[in-house]
């Protein structure tokens, strides 16, 4: 495999990733014209932000293996076509039930791509170049976090909220037309024609997966961790436009910019930290993600009480920054004690588990924000954090090093099966 080909898809599936979190976040920096247009409600917010995270996760284990038995480079292309045409649609609605519906098939249209972009890198990248390169794929999740919601609040802001949608669908569309000359199979994951293409069905994968302890801590920890972040996400726009009284695209900027511009340094920082780990300790990239928790949660716990703004943008960015130093880690950590063959369905279950559970985040500060208040919900969010992180430590000291060796040992019996039998004259 050249090494040109094996960027080339990570080029692709980075722009691909920008679009895919632009589109599923642009929600949250029009809400104020939402209001205006279709007279929307703080509860019905959060109901979309359910809806949309809980088709998500409910489809994601059925994407996964889907990606585990068809080429990944074609679902990763049909999955934008078909996400990026829901969210020109979105700006059509003229009613919340519509814009619900469209928010339900978004999750739908969107729970194909991840799973089968994580492992079509794994399928290109072996374990000296995964951290990167799936870093480098978190990069683009989270560039299109900043820029989608930035760019989303400015139109609506100047032209209406309803022109965002249709220029991030758009480029989503034209995107797609390239993906012939960027995409391809891996040498993992021969070409669908062949007749010797792996083929795992989903009582193979579950089987198997329901074995991995390590699999468990991965689940249950971004369940929890899950909680806290799409809070944040989905509400740190009204809390600026609400207390300090920005406008619209400075609030979407504010809020999505410091949760995730400083993502950017920690993914750097952390592809290379979780190969370097990796090669040190093979267990490495479990320490580095749950430190990462860990270490990042105190600075949150400040958003108790009324902090200026100064203070929330200081330890936002500090907090980012460090928990984003463990992010290049989660996928790889995924495919170190996962078998090549069910690495799509384990990407699908992970990212059911995190959704799920942040849809149920995001409803309830919905429901609650009049009561408790933003700042006591985020700041309270913290501690989801230190759980996820120990949950991950538990992993790291009981059961990650067992469950790679029988990885190892279950794709080395595979190869032996499936290799050609000597012929005798």
């Amino acid at each position: 495999m050249a090494v040109s080909q094996r960027w080339r898809v990570a080029l692709f599936l980075f722009v691909a990733a920008g679009l895919n979190y632009a589109d599923r976040t642009a929600l949250s920096s029009v809400i104020p014209p939402l209001r205006e247009d279709l007279g929307i409600t703080d509860a019905q917010i959060g109901l979309a932000g359910l809806l949309f995270l809980w088709c998500y996760a409910i489809a994601s284990p059925f994407a996964g293996n889907i990606a585990d038995r068809f080429s990944r480079s074609r679902i990763v292309m049909w999955s934008l076509v078909a996400w990026s045409l829901v969210t020109v649609f979105t700006g059509l609605v003229q009613s919340v039930t519509a814009l619900l519906a469209m928010r339900v098939v978004l999750g739908l249209a969107e729970s194909f791509y991840l799973p089968a972009a994580g492992a079509l890198l794994a399928d290109h990248h072996g374990a000296a170049s995964r951290g990167k390169a799936m870093g480098f794929h978190m990069l683009g999740l989270n560039l299109g976090l900043v820029l989608g919601g930035s760019a989303a609040g400015l139109l609506a802001q100047y032209h209406g909220w309803r022109v965002g949608f249709w220029v991030l669908g758009g480029l989503g569309i034209l995107l797609a037309f390239t993906s012939r000359y960027f995409l391809s199979d891996g040498p993992v994951q021969p070409a669908p024609s062949s007749a010797k293409a792996p083929r795992s069905s989903a009582r193979q994968a579950w089987i198997y997966l329901l074995r991995v302890p390590t699999f468990y801590c991965l689940l249950v920890a971004a369940m929890v961790a899950g909680v806290a972040s799409w809070i944040f996400l989905s509400w740190l726009p009204l809390f600026f436009a609400e207390n300090y009284g920005m406008k619209l695209g400075a609030a979407g900027l504010a809020g999505v910019a410091l949760y995730k511009a400083p993502v950017f340094a920690g993914i750097g920082i952390g592809g290379w930290l979780s190969d370097v780990a990796a090669r040190r300790d093979r267990r490495g990239r479990a320490l580095v993600k749950a430190l990462s928790f860990i270490v990042s949660a105190p600075f949150l716990f400040l958003f108790i009480g009324a902090p200026t703004f100064a203070l929330v943008a200081t330890m936002m960015v500090i907090s980012s920054l460090i928990r984003a130093i463990g992010l290049p880690s989660e996928h790889p950590l995924i495919c170190d004690v996962i078998p090549a063959q069910f690495r799509s369905t384990a990407i699908g279950i992970f990212n059911a588990c995190g959704s799920a559970a942040g849809g149920v985040g995001v409803l309830l500060a919905g429901v609650f924000k009049k009561d408790l208040g933003l700042n006591l919900i985020f700041g309270a969010s913290s501690f989801l954090y230190i759980l996820a992180g120990l949950i991950l430590m538990l992993a790291y000291w009981f059961f990650v090093a067992r469950d790679m060796d029988r990885a190892d040992a279950f794709e080395a019996n595979l190869a032996e099966r499936e290799a050609p039998q000597p012929t005798h004259p």
